[in-house]
Parts: structure tokens; sequence; C-alpha cells
């Protein structure tokens, strides 16, 4: 089960830090009692939880999935690792599906997002960096800064990470797009 993956790496990254449980709590903006149940596989983080949970760490989210090697130089269909959004909160949800391995050595993060129909980013984040996108399929509203765009498939898009952003699949069928940025952010 997934959340009993990421609960037992939370914990062995929280201890080989020598971190208490009130010190990460305190850090990612969440109750001790929460990490508690993440650690244990009782709950599922939401992806606004586990953002600040891996920036308490010094770790990426998707750090917090793989257990492949970060040296791999290719990745197979079907074998890369993927990150359940929270569905409860944004519709229909998101799935990243990261096409690189990351370790502390990797500058560069390169995912599909895979946003299903009523889909969407949980708001909008900033965080230093730059991203850039192309449509495989599907129809997505990207909004940066005060400005939104309505995507479709060969569309492409690149922004200061600086900006803030968020993303939501407005049609019916599943949109897929292949999201790079820099530094890693998941």
């Amino acid at each position: 089960m997934a959340s009993e993956h990421i609960g037992r790496k939370l914990r062995r990254l929280r201890r080989a830090r020598d971190l208490t449980l009130s010190a990460v709590a305190l850090e990612a903006g969440c109750s001790e009692s929460m990490i508690s149940k993440i650690e244990t596989g009782r709950v599922m983080p939401s992806l606004t939880i586990m953002r600040g949970l891996t920036a308490a760490l010094g770790v990426n989210v998707t750090a917090m999935f793989e257990d492949g090697d970060p040296q791999s130089i290719v990745s197979k269909r079907g074998s890369r690792p993927r990150l359940s959004h929270d569905t409860l909160r944004v519709g229909d949800g998101i799935i990243l599906e990261s096409l690189i391995a990351q370790s502390n050595e990797t500058s560069l993060q390169a995912n599909i997002h895979i946003v299903l129909p009523g889909g969407a980013s949980d708001g909008t984040i900033a965080h230093l960096g730059e991203e850039v996108g192309y449509v495989l399929e599907g129809e997505l509203e990207l909004t940066v800064g005060s400005e939104s765009f309505l995507l479709a498939p060969g569309d492409s898009f690149h922004f200061n990470s600086n900006l803030s952003h968020g993303y939501r699949n407005m049609g019916d069928a599943v949109a897929r797009i292949l999201w790079v940025n820099t530094p890693p952010t998941f």
C-alpha cells in the first residue's frame, strides 16, 4: 500500500535527520498527530501536506515514492513511479508519472501530469525555478500570475516558477502533459 510506503520513508528520513515529530510538524505546518498517522500508514497525505513535509526534510516529493536507482538511464513504460494527488479536494484527480529518478544530484525534474476530467492542482503555488510543458493529449487551463490559457494537444508553455501558477482540466477527456521543471519541486 502506498500510504505505508510513504509512512516508512517519512519516518526513515525524519529519524536520519534526528528530527522530532514536533520539529517536523512545526516546519511543515501540520500537527504531530498528522505526521504520526502518515508514518504509521493510517493516512495518505495530500500533496500540500506532502510538500510541507518534504521541505522540512530537505527532499522533494518524488523522492518519497521512489525506490529505484537514481543512476538509471532508461525508465520503461509501466515501471515508472506514480504520485496520486488527493482526489477528495481536486475533482477526479491528478497523477504524476515520474520520467527520471530523483536524487540529490538531479537538477531537473520531468513528469507526465495525468489530469482526469475535473482534476486540478491544489490551488496555486510559486517557488524558485522555471517550468516548461507540452500538452500530449486533452485540454488544460493553465493559470500563471493573473493570466489563464486554454491549452490543447501540441501546445507548449514556459514560465518562471516564482509566478503563482496552477491548472485544471475542464474537459471531458484525460489530459496528459509532459512537464519539466528545474530545480525539482515534487
